[in-house]
């Protein structure tokens, strides 16, 4: 069986550090602990580098019902049809996006 995917409009901002005030909004950015996606720096392999450690990547963890999950620099967050907030590499988020009025 083949399924098509349902027109849906999801809202999206781009991590990177000019959008970083529009992402803290978008996303409601704060802390961890207390259930809120929080900001980090990013390896360039793409991972979370420790507390204390800086780059010049940007990264967001996001908390999900899946666990805890990471956006780099450049993906794109966004708020899905119920409120949920998930990362999308900048490729698979242009194949499956197109902008809405």
């Amino acid at each position: 069986m083949k399924f098509r995917k349902k027109p849906v409009i999801i809202e999206a901002v781009q991590l990177r550090w000019d959008t970083w005030q529009e992402m803290c909004e978008h996303a409601g950015v704060g802390k961890l602990s207390n259930g809120k996606p929080q900001g980090c720096y990013a390896a360039d392999d793409g991972t979370a580098l420790p507390d204390g450690q800086t780059s010049n990547r940007i990264g967001l963890h996001i908390p999900t019902r899946e666990g805890l999950m990471l956006g780099v620099q450049d993906d794109w967050i966004i708020r899905g049809v119920k409120g949920e907030l998930y990362p999308c590499k900048p490729d698979i988020f242009e194949a499956t996006y197109e902008p809405a009025d």
